[in-house]
C-alpha cells in the first residue's frame, strides 16, 4: 500500500503548467502537482472499508423490501461468480482490487520522488524490498489478532500486495509494450496452471462449488471452488508452516496464488500511474483512462462466456480484466471531477483519509469493536439498538476514525511503510 508517497500538502512546489502562454513547454524536471484525485479515491475505499459497508448488510437481515436487500447485495461478496448483467459486479467485490490497484498507480510517484532525493535504483531495490516484507509481515499479523496462534494465511490485501510488490516494481519505469507483455504472459500463464489442472470429476457437487454445469462451459469446471489449481497450491504450502490442524480448505475459497494475477491489477494501476505523470493533456489523459477500461472491460466479457468465470476470490484472469476495467473508470471520474474540471473542495474528507489510508486500515482492523464499546458507555447502552442500530454504530465508528485521521493531518502527520 502506497499511502502517502506524493509530496504531502504544504510540500510541493508550484505546478508548472504544460505550456506557457507563449508556448514554451514547461521544463520536464518541474515537480509535479500532487494528484489529488487519487488521495480522494483512496480515501473512498478506505471509508467503505472503515465504515463495514455502513451496517446496510445487517439491517438488511432484519427488515423485508426489496430495495434493502438490492442494496445489501452492494456490500457482501458474491458466494463465487462475481459477474452479473454483464458488467455488474458487488461494490465490495472492487474493494480489494482498488487497493492493489492504488498501489501501482502510486509508484511511479513514490520512486519519481526518490529519484529527486537522489537515491540509487539499488537503494530503492532495497526499499521495495523492506516494504514488501513489512506488508506481509503486517498481514500475517492482522489476521492473527483474534486467532489463539499465528495465522499463517496470506489471501488478505497486505500480504497479496507485499507478495507482489517486487514483481511489479521490477517493471517499473519499462516501456508500455514491455509491461502489456508481462501482463499478457501472467494471465494466460496463470490461465493456463487451472486449464492443466485436473478437475474433480463427474460425482463432484459443482454447484456447491459455484460452478452451474448446466449453462456454463465444460471448461469453467476447472475454477471450481476449493477444487482447483490454487487450492491446491495452499493444500501444500499452508501445512508447511506450524498448525493447530492441517490446512485443507479456505471456507471462502480465497487463495495465496490470487497475488500472481493481482499483480497485472498492480501492473494497470503503474500503467495509469505513468500516464498522468506524463506529458499528456488532461483531456487526453482521461480518454486514454476511459478507452483503457473498456478495451479491459470487453476482454474481461469475452473471456466470460468462453474460457474463464468472473471469480473475485480466485482472482481469476477474466475478473482481473473484469475489475481492471473498473478501478479505470473509477479512477478516471474522480481524475474528471477533482483534477481537470478542478473541484477539490468537496473532496477534502477523503483526502484526509487517503492521505493517511495505513493508519486509517490499521484503526478500523484493531478498533473498531473498541471504540462501539467505549461509545456505549458514554452514550448509553441502547445507543446502537434497533433496526437500525447497524447503521448508527457504523457512521458513529466512522466519524470516531475520521476525526483521528483529521487531526493527524492537521498536524502533517503521515505514516509510510
Amino acid at each position: 500500500m502506497e499511502p502517502n508517497e506524493q509530496d504531502a500538502p504544504g510540500q510541493r512546489q508550484a505546478t508548472e503548467r504544460q505550456s506557457t502562454s507563449a508556448g514554451t513547454p514547461a521544463k520536464p524536471s518541474a515537480r509535479p502537482a500532487r494528484l489529488v484525485s487519487l488521495d480522494a479515491y483512496r480515501g473512498f475505499v478506505m471509508i467503505m472499508l472503515a465504515a463495514g459497508g455502513f451496517g446496510i448488510a445487517k439491517v438488511a437481515r432484519q427488515v423485508d423490501g426489496e430495495i434493502w436487500q438490492q442494496a445489501a447485495f452492494y456490500f457482501i461478496h458474491p458466494d463465487w461468480i462475481s459477474q452479473f448483467k454483464v458488467v455488474g459486479c458487488s461494490l465490495w467485490d472492487l474493494i480489494q482490487p482498488s487497493f492493489m490497484f492504488m498501489v501501482g498507480v502510486a509508484m511511479p510517484f513514490s520512486y519519481a520522488r526518490r529519484m529527486r532525493q537522489g537515491q540509487s535504483r539499488p537503494d530503492m531495490w532495497v526499499h521495495a524490498a523492506t516494504r514488501a516484507v513489512l506488508l506481509v509481515l503486517l498481514g500475517v499479523f492482522l489476521s492473527s489478532q483474534h486467532a489463539k496462534h499465528t495465522n499463517f494465511s496470506f489471501a488478505n490485501v497486505l500480504c497479496q500486495i507485499g507478495l507482489g510488490y517486487l514483481f511489479v516494481f521490477a517493471l517499473l519505469g519499462r516501456r508500455f509494450l514491455v509491461q502489456l507483455l508481462a501482463a499478457v504472459v501472467i494471465l494466460v500463464g496463470y490461465w493456463l496452471l487451472f486449464v492443466l489442472y485436473p478437475t474433480p470429476g463427474a460425482g463432484f457437487d459443482y454447484a456447491a462449488a459455484g460452478i452451474d454445469v448446466q449453462t456454463m462451459p465444460e471448461l469453467f469446471q476447472h475454477w471450481a471452488k476449493n477444487a482447483n489449481a490454487a487450492w491446491q497450491f495452499d493444500v501444500w504450502f499452508l501445512n508447511l508452516f506450524p498448525r493447530p490442524e492441517p490446512f485443507e480448505a479456505n471456507p471462502g475459497g480465497y487463495c495465496t496464488l490470487n497475488f500472481v494475477p493481482a499483480i497485472v491489477t498492480m501492473l494497470l494501476g503503474m500503467m495509469a500511474g505513468d500516464l498522468l505523470r506524463g506529458p499528456r493533456g488532461p483531456w487526453r489523459k482521461l480518454a486514454l483512462l476511459v478507452l483503457g477500461g473498456a478495451v479491459c472491460m470487453g476482454l474481461a466479457v469475452a473471456a466470460s462466456y468462453t474460457v474463464c468465470p468472473v471469480v473475485k476470490r480466485i482472482w481469476t484472469p477474466s475478473w482481473t480484466l473484469f475489475a481492471g476495467a473498473w478501478t479505470l473508470w473509477i479512477l478516471a471520474a474522480f481524475y474528471l471531477v477533482i483534477d481537470v474540471a478542478g473541484l477539490k473542495k468537496w473532496s477534502f474528507p477523503l483526502v484526509v483519509v487517503g492521505m493517511n489510508s495505513i493508519i486509517m486500515y490499521l484503526m478500523a482492523m484493531t478498533m473498531k469493536g473498541w471504540i462501539a464499546k467505549m461509545l456505549t458507555i458514554h452514550f448509553g447502552q441502547d445507543i446502537f439498538k434497533g433496526t437500525y442500530g447497524p447503521i448508527v454504530q457504523s457512521l458513529a465508528v466512522l466519524t470516531v476514525l475520521w476525526l483521528i485521521c483529521c487531526w493527524l493531518y492537521r498536524q502533517k502527520a503521515f505514516l509510510r511503510i
